[in-house]
């Protein structure tokens, strides 16, 4: 996520290297290329666009509530500064960039930490937008959280991140990886004294790594009162035999950056091939079309899509969310109540859609009303229906 990188590094080199490295981490660490689309943000061409169409129909109130937003504006006023001194356009509505990422490829979810819970959320009300303003276009995300490792401390005891410059390079050398590992933050309580794994981020880096066994058995020497230098060996000596048989297929990668370059290549033709053809649809929906076709669609093609009824989501500011059917013409046929989450407004409209069910049926589970005769609104559905096949 290159692009995501230039937010807070103005150093190019940095920037290079960095990106290098992840991706021969990814790939010493087991990644098989051949299985998935491994590509670098900023060769997607395709996903800047798609952040600008999605930064038209977002709200500048939902960009306010991002936490890194808010952070760097209670660090700025903390400081006596002007609340919006350090703050970027990229910082601020990078949130938009993300949601281009997921969307681009309506992933269905997306594995994150709990403190990127927010942005798939945020991804999910913006994709709900544009369905809303152009019609049916974007997945809702949900995201998909390993409780254990939701967020991994820094030496710092802050989460782990480049930003904070708190990281462990996965990588490093022994001696460098052993002399980060010494300079994680403890107490001061000495060796004898009992320490507690709660909030220890020696004792959750460790867990991590180990085994649910191994895990129990430095819970109790912590209990103990484990020394911080022996626990700390402890953890340099996990680490290190998990890593090191990984560790020269990343110093073999790091060496031939060509061998990098061409799997990312590869890799970003297979991701356009997917982006391509899909920002090409949602150019077309938002207006943004050949001229040139424009009189036979006039004539042809547009004539029969005008004549399909459609659903419509959106999000009210009472924060629930709703959809409406109307006809060809706009006239409503059909106006849901609010649902909690977009996720269950959507699964009613599916239920709609498909008729899987008798509509009187549907109408009792649903909760919406219906501004025609049921037998006006079936056949309607059923137009649709037929169209979809």
């Amino acid at each position: 996520a290159d692009f995501h990188a230039l937010i807070k590094c103005d150093d190019p080199d940095r920037i290079a290297h960095s990106s290098r490295s992840i991706a021969a981490t990814w790939l010493a660490a087991g990644l098989d290329p051949a299985r998935v689309v491994f590509y670098r943000q900023s060769d997607i061409p395709e996903t800047t666009e798609l952040t600008w169409l999605l930064t038209c129909v977002t709200a500048k109130g939902q960009m306010n509530r991002a936490h890194a937003y808010k952070a760097a504006v209670d660090a700025s006023v903390a400081a006596g500064e002007e609340p919006d001194a350090h703050v970027s356009m990229g910082l601020f509505s990078y949130p938009v960039l993300m949601a281009a990422d997921i969307l681009m490829f309506n992933a269905h979810r997306v594995p994150v930490g709990r403190d990127q819970i927010q942005h798939i959320e945020m991804a999910r009300d913006i994709a709900a937008s544009f369905n809303h303003l152009y019609g049916e276009h974007f997945v809702p995300p949900e995201a998909q959280i390993e409780d254990n490792v939701a967020t991994l401390p820094g030496l710092d005891g802050r989460k782990m991140s480049k930003s904070y410059d708190n990281t462990i390079p996965l990588f490093a050398p022994p001696e460098q990886l052993k002399k980060l590992i010494a300079g994680i933050k403890t107490d001061s309580r000495a060796p004898g004294e009992p320490k507690e794994t709660e909030g220890s981020a020696l004792f959750q880096i460790y867990q991590a790594f180990a085994t649910p066994t191994e895990t129990a058995q430095l819970r109790q020497d912590f209990a103990a009162g484990i020394s911080w230098a022996d626990a700390k060996q402890k953890l340099f000596e996990r680490i290190d035999t998990e890593i090191a048989p990984m560790r020269a297929t990343y110093e073999d990668l790091i060496a031939h950056p060509e061998k990098l370059e061409a799997l990312l290549q590869a890799g970003a033709a297979k991701a356009r091939k997917i982006a391509t053809p899909f920002t090409a649809k949602v150019r077309q929906a938002v207006g943004l079309r050949d001229l040139r076709a424009q009189a036979a669609d006039k004539k042809g093609d547009k004539k029969d899509k005008a004549a399909l009824p459609s659903f419509k989501q959106y999000r009210e500011a009472d924060g629930q969310f709703y959809f409406k059917f109307v006809d060809a013409q706009g006239r409503l046929l059909l106006q849901s109540a609010g649902f909690a989450s977009p996720k269950e407004a959507g699964q009613a409209v599916k239920r709609l859609q498909e008729l899987a069910q008798p509509l009187p049926t549907l109408l009792q589970e649903i909760p919406v009303k219906h501004l025609v005769t049921a037998q006006e609104l079936e056949s309607a559905l059923q137009q649709l229906l037929a169209a979809r096949d």
